[in-house]
């Protein structure tokens, strides 16, 4: 693998930025707030103290066991006190942490491992079959470097016999701005996954601008998404870097997300629109004492403009609508309580941020017109991880020299500086030479009154190359949904221009979706093809 620390740098560098790095700033919180809680989780309530405590014992046992500065350290975990340890122990010994998803395949999973070139990888009790499925694939990784972070396995070593007599003394690395902090793996259901490889410049310019939404030393931040995902790290690294309290959800139920939020007033939660969608609906909902909320945060797909309307009058405190890649380059904001005429977009740049469209061709497009979505910001990956092409691919650089990030995303910016997400490029239904993006199609399904869920995908057509059909998932009968298929086609149909009628309408139970809550596309295209 070549080296982290040679791998391209495409934010602006400031040479008179300085940092703190978080396993330094950790040793400070431990010193100051000795007894103040530092996360909950299911199983425990955990002080600063106690925190720093067990992550300084990992970085001594790392080092012992032969890491070194920019090692990787893969980490195979629900939400749990164990995994935040280990994702600050790897950064305080100087390595890089490589958060795994519980999602993927055994094959999947050990690809990512062998890309990486992790030296340790720490995995949960509920994820041991997941790598018993990636024996016999791993290139370099042995059993010695696998420990559990529960109770002694077969031929693995539980997290306490590992760590054995290791002292708490603290001794974290001396690291820079360029120094890499983590790698965050796509899904990997196509192909080998991308490693996308993040630095400390990358993070402390991003934990400074979520510091500002109020991720503080005060904020008790209840956490519902993975630790793997890049959505989820967004509020948890501002979180604990000023002292604040995190609440780890292992798996998010919409009950249990009001209760804990009442019972710990909390303040702050990223969360997605599916999340949403289901705390809304829980017919409990008004009864919970919601009032410490100062701001929730929503990523990873366009909220819709109804469930901001019903989150505002419901649910106390703010709304931000955060839009942006794993990569960084884009970064949007949408203050929904300030700008309710602009709902249906993902806000504006963020501050150092900027934003184009551009066509087919690389050439940009004025405001108003369609095209691909490109950024740069201050926040920019390094690169994908022994993946140079792909890095190359992904750039576009502007008549004036700068390097953005193209995004994948079609979309448009409005005469204000708003910018709306119309699809993923690949998703694009093109029937007729015509271009059709799903998301128009979806708003309409989702408008009727007997619909709780739908999407979209292109279907081949002799006639027209592709055409749009339309899956659905009805509210119950109690709660309105009683439509047939031909009524809702014949329905949304006479409301949607010529060139975008669907061809069909198919009721489903349920919609396909990631552990962040977006709808796979790629497999209800997969499920229609297998016909």
């Amino acid at each position: 693998m070549e080296s982290l620390m040679q791998m391209s740098v495409h934010a602006p560098v400031d040479p008179e930025e300085t940092m703190e790095p978080i396993g330094e700033r950790i040793q400070e919180l431990a010193a100051v707030r000795p007894h103040q809680t530092a996360l909950i989780d299911d199983r425990s309530s955990v002080s600063w103290r106690e925190l720093v405590c067990l992550t300084n014992r990992i970085a001594n046992r790392l080092r012992v066991e032969g890491l070194k500065e920019g090692d990787t350290v893969a980490l195979l975990s629900e939400n749990r006190f164990e995994a935040v340890a280990v994702y600050l122990a790897t950064l305080v010994a100087g390595g890089c942490v490589v958060p795994l998803s519980g999602m993927a395949s055994g094959g999947s999973l050990a690809l990512m491992v062998n890309d990486c070139a992790a030296r340790f990888l720490f995995v949960s009790e509920k994820n041991l079959p997941l790598l018993d499925a990636m024996a016999g694939k791993l290139d370099q990784l042995t059993a010695a470097g696998c420990i559990s972070l529960d109770t002694d396995d077969e031929g693995l070593n539980g997290l306490n016999q590992w760590l054995g007599q290791t002292g708490s003394e603290a001794r974290p690395a001396q690291v820079t701005l360029d120094h890499p902090f983590n790698i965050i793996y796509s899904s990997g259901t196509t192909g080998t996954p991308k490693g996308i490889l993040h630095d400390y410049r990358f993070r402390q310019r991003q934990m400074v601008r979520m510091s500002r939404f109020g991720l503080d030393g005060n904020a008790v931040n209840l956490v519902s998404t993975p630790l793997y995902s890049n959505t989820t790290l967004v509020s948890v690294l501002p979180t604990l870097f000023n002292g604040g309290t995190l609440i780890l959800m292992a798996r998010f139920d919409a009950r249990r997300f009001l209760e804990l939020a009442e019972h710990h007033r909390v303040t702050h939660a990223m969360l997605v629109p599916v999340q949403y969608q289901r705390i809304l609906a829980d017919p409990e909902f008004d009864r919970f004492d919601l009032s410490a909320f100062q701001l929730k945060l929503c990523t990873s797909a366009p909220l819709r403009a109804e469930v901001i309307r019903d989150a505002l009058a419901r649910w106390p405190g703010n709304i931000r609508e955060v839009y942006g890649l794993t990569e960084g380059g884009i970064s949007t904001c949408l203050d929904c309580a300030a700008h309710p005429d602009k709902w249906d977009s993902v806000g504006v740049p963020t501050e150092g941020a900027e934003v184009r469209v551009i066509d087919d061709q690389g050439n940009e497009l004025p405001r108003g017109e369609t095209g691909e979505i490109v950024g740069r910001a201050i926040s920019m990956m390094r690169g994908y991880v022994n993946r140079d092409d792909q890095t190359r691919s992904m750039l576009w650089t502007s008549p004036d020299g700068l390097v953005f990030y193209r995004s994948g995303d079609m979309g448009r910016v409005d005469e204000d500086g708003f910018v709306y997400i119309l699809d993923r490029r690949k998703d694009m239904i093109i029937s007729g030479g015509f271009n059709i993006y799903a998301v128009d199609l979806e708003n309409v399904l989702l408008a009727h009154p007997a619909v709780a869920d739908a999407a979209v995908i292109g279907t081949p057509s002799e006639q027209w190359g592709e055409t749009p059909l339309g899956l659905v998932v009805l509210k119950p009968r109690s709660e309105g949904g009683d439509i047939s298929e031909a009524e809702l086609l014949d329905w949304a149909n006479a409301q949607l221009g010529k060139a975008q009628r669907m061809a069909a309408i198919e009721f489903r139970a349920e919609l396909p979706r990631s552990s962040i809550g977006k709808v796979l596309k790629r497999e209800l295209r997969a499920d229609w093809r297998k016909r």
